[in-house]
């Protein structure tokens, strides 16, 4: 994986602005520190960050590819899963190639199908193009969004970048948020409405989603997107497609030239993965798996249990652990870290994010990448396969609203009396509820139990995943370690989107359909074990110092969190005993985790120097 950046001007030389590039460059040299390139002219310039996975010597970028007369330049983040196939096709088409990098046959696809290139890619991935005669730049990012691409355009031009720091180096791009990014980050944040930015001109390309920039225009293409139908298999066929292609996913996800490992909780979806992903690498002669698991001081003092998270996860590691033969390593975290490296969490996504759930695995990464370079991980199946719990209780489904953000009114008494006239919270919250559902592909003649569960897997595919996604990709890449995600394969995705609801929750249970399909891969009861989400830490020192790290913020009236909140309400918080009885985002953040996105949104609009017009 690596870092890109670019910057189209038709009025600026960019020959002669290289400092601006280099600046953009630099800032993402966390996502590549085994080497970097650029390339320019005067209308154009690209900038790369690489972390070398496959082919040191052939992959190198910006790539220059010539057709005829013709110059392409690329810049690309990500990684093609069936580069094989694609090369050959492309060999037998008369296409050389001069190393084996993904990267290459990415640009020599361009070269042989143009803007519908990204109709034969299976993998995860941004990149850019410059057609240096046509003076033209083409843009795409993957399916499911698992690769970042943000840009803005300028007074004279276009930028782009993986990350938003890197646009905020270039001149023209201010730390400036409106009313409509405000209420992102204070409504839904740690959320984003696909394609927001949250600084006022920057835009994130939506994933399935290509761009063409020229001079005087700029187009955007949704070349993919979920499509529903009826579905045919029976039960018994659909286990066995399932299966397969989960399999083959996993298979085509463990190719690289350098080390790999999984992360295992001891949950269905990390098992199943690590337990796939040790067959195959044994059958290719690597000598053992290594897996990695997650815990905190303390846990096993003071843990309990919950309805989103029923269990700890040490005894089912290890037991997965033993069963596959891996090497594995539990990485106890210290609780005063996930306090005191919130800003590391706010640097790696340029935005306030899920508190210790990020830092976790900001200092989870950290430790992996002593060893290793790639690592493979199991989120997203609860997306496709149902296993939150507010796909089952009745009181989420009918809630009209994003099932994760249903304690929304606690969030809104916290906001300062100017900050709810101006953004309208509530209505702007229903707003982008009513869009969502709005874009759901209906399947006529579909029953209403099916058509609603429909609409929560498209919430959940396009506006919950994607802060995992988020998450998954910074806090991984703030360290240089790439983690890829099998479950995101859309050909899965795909197939899972047309299954009806009571195969996917075959036999009464979470992700049933999952299960049965895994007969014979997991311990039965590994198989069977209840959902149990990425864990977090019970200990209460983190609530303690989070809390005491809030109030010295809330007593301070030049902090610029005071422009926001209600520093009254807050206070009062700081004051309740217990917690909230369902957490206030998603399925882990609870009072010390909303203390800590307070800490979060403070650090990042001032540190970022934040201006809100």
């Amino acid at each position: 994986m690596c870092g890109i950046a670019g910057w189209i001007d038709w009025h600026r030389n960019i020959s002669d602005n290289l400092d601006i590039l280099e600046e953009m460059q630099e800032s993402l040299s966390h996502r590549g520190p085994d080497d970097g390139g650029d390339w320019y002219s005067n209308r154009a310039g690209f900038a790369h960050r690489r972390l070398i996975v496959i082919d040191p010597e052939g992959g190198k970028q910006p790539m220059l590819a010539q057709q005829g007369r013709k110059t392409y330049v690329l810049v690309y983040n990500g990684e093609l899963y069936n580069t094989e196939d694609l090369r050959q096709i492309l060999l037998n088409k008369g296409y050389n190639f001069n190393g084996h990098s993904d990267t290459e046959v990415l640009l020599q696809s361009y070269l042989e199908w143009g803007e519908r290139c990204v109709d034969y890619f299976n993998g995860i991935f941004a990149f850019a193009i410059w057609d240096v005669c046509e003076e033209k730049l083409y843009m795409a990012r993957d399916r499911i969004g698992v690769k970042p691409l943000f840009y803005a355009q300028l007074k004279n031009g276009l930028v782009f970048a993986s990350e938003i720091k890197a646009l905020l180096k270039h001149p023209e791009i201010e730390p400036c948020i409106n009313a409509e990014g405000l209420a992102e980050v204070l409504i839904l944040g740690p959320g984003r409405t696909p394609g927001n930015g949250i600084f006022k001109g920057v835009m994130e390309l939506k994933p399935g989603f290509s761009l063409t920039y020229q001079k005087n225009s700029l187009k955007l293409t949704k070349y993919w997107e979920l499509v529903s139908k009826e579905h045919t298999d029976t039960l018994a066929e659909t286990v066995e497609k399932v299966r397969y292609l989960f399999s083959d996913s996993v298979k085509r996800q463990l190719i690289s030239d350098v080390p790999i490992c999984t992360l295992l909780s001891g949950g269905l979806d990390s098992s199943a993965i690590s337990a796939v992903a040790s067959r195959e690498l044994k059958k290719n002669g690597y000598r053992g798996l290594a897996t990695y698991s997650v815990d905190y001081e303390g846990n096993e003092r003071f843990f309990k249990a919950n309805d989103f998270q029923p269990e700890t996860d040490n005894y089912w590691a290890a037991k997965v652990a033993d069963n596959i033969n891996s090497k594995h390593h539990n990485v106890v975290l210290d609780n005063h870290l996930l306090s005191e490296k919130l800003r590391e969490g706010v640097y790696a996504r340029d935005l306030p994010g899920m508190a210790d759930i990020d830092v976790s695995l900001y200092l989870l990464a950290k430790e992996i990448k002593k060893d290793f370079v790639v690592a493979v991980s199991g989120e997203c199946a609860d997306e496709i396969f149902g296993g939150y719990p507010w796909f089952y209780r009745e009181e989420a489904l009918g809630a009209g609203i994003f099932p994760w953000s249903r304690r929304y009114r606690e969030r809104i008494a916290l906001l300062s009396r100017e900050v709810k006239e101006r953004i309208s919270p509530e209505e702007y919250l229903f707003e982008r509820y009513q869009e969502a559902l709005a874009e759901v592909p209906v399947l006529a003649g579909e029953d209403e139990k099916n058509a609603r569960m429909r609409e929560m897997f498209y919430l959940n595919l396009t506006r919950w995943m994607p802060v995992l996604l988020d998450r998954k990709d910074r806090m991984s890449m703030y360290t240089g370690l790439e983690i890829r995600v099998p479950f995101c394969d859309h050909r899965l995705v795909e197939y899972l989107w047309n299954i009806p609801w009571e195969m996917k929750s075959y036999g009464g249970q979470r992700k049933g359909l999952l299960r049965e399909s895994l007969k014979g891969i997991l311990p039965e009861s590994v198989r069977n074990r209840p959902k149990n989400p990425y864990p977090r830490t019970f200990n209460p020192l983190y609530y303690q110092e989070t809390k005491a790290l809030l109030i010295d913020i809330l007593n301070n009236k030049n902090k610029p969190l005071h422009s926001v909140i209600d520093i009254e309400a807050v206070l009062n918080l700081t004051e309740k005993k217990g917690d909230f009885d369902i957490p206030w985002f998603g399925q882990l953040m609870r009072l010390p985790q909303l203390f800590a996105y307070l800490l979060q949104l403070n650090i990042w609009l001032e540190d970022y120097h934040v201006r809100i017009s």
